[in-house]
């Protein structure tokens, strides 16, 4: 995308960000459910773009189009992963695995912690785009935490292994736009500034769950665990930043088993310990008295185990992999262009989507698999016999059509914003305004919009990249420090991510409730920002 006169005034900058402050106030304040808030974001960046940006009603059509396609990327990961949630829900799968993780540890944190952080972070390091999500916070409900908190938790907690996650494709995108000269340092920086959310991540799970009394609890599991995530991560980082998201988070979960083993960890929490455990609900699992699960521990594994097999084996594999991207397919876009200059080219295939590598195919794959299995083994029938039976495919649906709305409607509002100019007008406004040291501090929340705006690592670092190294570049500031703010921004971004936050409420049965999440995500996010501005800043004066 080309510039030449976009419009960089005060005036501007305020229309461009109203429909990201509009979502933000549909959302939070206002208690807006997504399918609604989302529609309305949408109109407001239309208007904005006709009326303020020299649109044409061609260019507004095109940056529409993109985005519907765009969405279609992400629903074909909501609709197979909430197919998996069915099939493996009703199966009585979930039941089998909150009474065998119960087992497993009998301290409730432990397993929150185990679940939310390591579990999601190693899903996002094979599979990501939503899969850790879908797959962790039906688990976390299974074992006491209420709803909304599990959903908070399932976005937020894993959010740190966004960007090197899902075997780098975060970090080979920001690479192609960025125009680093120093990769290594760029990895380097960009795993260090992401120990921020790393560690916070673990910090924020604690706090929810108990407050103060948890911290005092879990300070030393919480430490060890993100020091194997983070620093792990940094490490392997140095040498493969493709692999590095995956094998801290596999190092992580192996963890597990002997830090339950660890007394402390291994039994209930007393009472009189963390008295006020706002994010679980009144009985906890392993205090309630139940008829056995109708299949083994290892049985109610089986998900976790066959996307992991599938996802490694098309991804690691290279001739299967060389074979199965042969299957793309893109849409034709002509090239539009709006009255201050800000033109798109015309695309032969824009963005396109990987049918059979594509994480919706492993998802779909899984779902196949497992119900032959379940079905095979009669624990279909089992739990119908003691529990009202629901059809798969009206579950799925009912579950399904109201998430895909607000992600149409959220990425259909990215595309309008990128299109007409706003995205520009709002980095280079934010660029001309800032003093070198201020915009270092600030770059990571150039990265977050991104994410927030598209709910990808990758689509931020595409989408603010080429901008952030450009304005290092203005400002005689290290492109490396700077586009690895963007890197822990694109990252930590994601924690308030419209799109994830659907997706979290739609498979945690509370859709509409998003912006309760919201409300608990949002101050993380802001202290990350804060802690992430002034390490970049650090880096950029002493580095």
């Amino acid at each position: 995308m080309a510039t030449t006169q976009v419009p960089v005034d005060l005036l501007h900058w305020v229309l461009a960000i109203l429909p990201i402050v509009a979502l933000l106030v549909f959302l939070v304040p206002l208690r807006w459910r997504a399918p609604e808030a989302g529609p309305m974001a949408m109109f407001t960046a239309g208007i904005v773009a006709l009326l303020a940006f020299r649109t044409p009603w061609n260019t507004l059509a095109v940056a529409s189009a993109k985005g519907v396609w765009d969405a279609i990327f992400i629903l074909y990961v909501i609709w197979p992963a909430l197919l998996l949630y069915q099939i493996t829900k009703q199966a009585g799968a979930y039941d089998a695995l909150r009474q065998g993780i119960s087992r497993f540890s009998r301290n409730d944190l432990f397993i929150i912690l185990a679940l939310a952080w390591v579990f999601a972070s190693f899903l996002q390091g094979i599979a990501g785009f939503g899969a850790p999500v879908a797959v962790v916070v039906p688990l976390l409900i299974t074992v006491g935490v209420k709803p909304v908190y599990a959903v908070a938790m399932g976005v937020l907690a894993h959010a740190w292994a966004r960007f090197f996650g899902t075997l780098g494709v975060g970090w080979l995108a920001l690479l192609r736009v960025s125009e680093v000269e120093n990769v290594v340092r760029t990895a380097f920086e960009s795993a260090l500034l992401i120990l921020i959310p790393t560690y916070l991540g673990g910090f924020l799970i604690v706090w929810v769950y108990g407050r103060g009394p948890a911290v005092r609890h879990a300070w030393p599991l919480v430490l060890i665990l993100g020091t194997i995530l983070g620093v792990g991560q940094l490490l392997v980082a140095l040498f493969s930043p493709e692999l590095s998201t995956f094998l801290a988070a596999a190092a992580a979960l192996l963890a597990l088993y002997p830090l339950s083993r660890w007394k402390k960890y291994g039994e209930p929490i007393p009472i009189e310990e963390i008295p006020e455990r706002p994010a679980m609900t009144q009985t906890r699992a392993n205090e309630q008295k139940e008829a056995a699960p109708v299949m083994s521990l290892g049985m109610s594994c089986l998900p976790y185990i066959v996307l992991t097999v599938v996802t490694l084996g098309v991804l690691l594999i290279p001739p299967l992999n060389a074979m199965l991207r042969q299957g793309q397919i893109g849409l034709p876009f002509p090239t539009v262009e709006t009255g201050f200059g800000v033109k798109n080219a015309a695309v032969a295939r824009y963005a396109p989507i990987s049918v059979f590598t594509h994480p919706g195919m492993m998802l779909l794959v899984t779902s196949i698999l497992v119900w032959i299995v379940y079905g095979a083994g009669g624990y279909y029938r089992a739990w119908a016999d003691r529990h009202t039976p629901e059809s798969i495919w009206s579950a799925l649906l009912i579950d399904a059509v109201p998430a895909s709305v607000p992600v149409i409607a959220f990425l259909v509002t990215s595309r309008i914003l990128d299109h007409s100019g706003q995205v520009l007008t709002l980095a280079y406004g934010i660029a001309a305004a800032s003093p070198p040291l201020v915009y270092a501090g600030i770059a990571s929340v150039i990265g977050a919009l991104g994410a927030f705006m598209t709910s990808s690592s990758t689509a931020s670092c595409v989408l603010f990249g080429g901008v952030q190294s450009s304005v290092a570049q203005l400002h005689g500031m290290s492109r490396e420090t700077i586009i690895a703010a963007q890197a822990a921004g694109s990252a930590y971004g994601n924690a308030i991510a419209p799109a994830n936050v659907v997706l979290g409420t739609s498979v945690a049965g509370v859709k509409g409730q998003e912006g309760a999440v919201l409300r608990i995500t949002m101050p993380w996010t802001v202290l990350v920002a804060v802690l992430t501005g002034l390490a970049t800043v650090a880096l950029v004066v002493f580095a």
